[in-house]
């Protein structure tokens, strides 16, 4: 059976990144985002770095960088969170090069993520793994590069790869591997309340999601209810601000 955490709405909404990181997204549909975000009370939002400067309204900005592919010179992905930086961002969620990965360059990974540690001039930064692309060893040295160069969250996914997003065993595994040291940030085809209980159990300790919405609506059922992130790859991604089983058309229905 799987366990579930104890984790209230306004908890998750504490931890959850509301987000939209659609790359055609328009300043009208960025107001309409924004409203809403002030509507379910989440504490931050996550927009593309284009779109910033973002009013705050006692919200704390994310951002990315290196997005989605990862595959941006170090120094580029670092000059992208400088600016981002000084339009205002709190934090920083870049993509390592997947190619470093997978050729196990940890080195290479480490100095990326070092490059836009020193440009974010204090910020929070976050590494996003692409979990579904790498082993489990890939994930944990993956995990132990970031560290290394002085993230202080690992993150799964930009829920833009077709391998899939967010999965309780890749959570459970960088939770293990970077203990209380850095935080856990789960991201990728998570859409029910469920599915964000199990991840908690599993070490999530923050979540990148666009389904905020749903999720919430989810909340009474989540014990009872199936979870959209399991062991397995993501099944069919679900547009953001969509319902879950709504096909997606678009760039703009990544698993985020």
């Amino acid at each position: 059976m799987t366990e579930h955490a104890e984790i209230t709405p306004q908890q998750f909404l504490q931890i959850a990144d509301h987000t939209l990181l659609a790359s055609d997204t328009t300043a009208a549909e960025l107001d309409e985002f924004l409203v809403a975000a002030e509507q379910l009370g989440v504490r931050r939002v996550c927009v593309l770095p284009s779109l910033l400067p973002v009013e705050k309204r006692g919200r704390e900005i994310v951002t990315v960088v290196g997005f989605p592919s990862g595959a941006h010179a170090a120094e580029v992905k670092a000059a992208e969170a400088h600016r981002a930086v000084a339009a205002g961002a709190d934090e920083v969620d870049m993509v390592i090069n997947l190619g470093l990965a997978r050729a196990g360059d940890w080195a290479g990974v480490e100095a990326e993520v070092r490059a836009v540690r020193e440009a974010c001039q204090g910020r929070v930064l976050k590494v996003i793994l692409e979990t579904a692309a790498l082993s489990d060893s890939e994930i944990v040295s993956a995990c132990q590069a970031a560290e290394h160069g002085g993230a202080d969250f690992v993150k799964t996914s930009t829920g833009f790869h077709p391998a899939g997003g967010a999965t309780v065993h890749a959570v459970r595994l960088m939770a293990q591997t970077v203990g209380d040291r850095l935080g856990v940030k789960a991201s990728g085809g998570i859409r029910s309340a469920a599915a964000v209980r199990e991840l908690v159990a599993a070490g999530a300790t923050r979540f990148g999601v666009s389904a905020t919405a749903a999720i919430l609506d989810t909340w009474s059922g989540a014990v009872a209810g199936g979870a959209a992130a399991n062991d397995a790859a993501a099944d069919e991604p679900a547009a953001a601000g969509a319902p879950a089983d709504e096909p997606p058309a678009d760039e703009r229905a990544a698993d985020y």
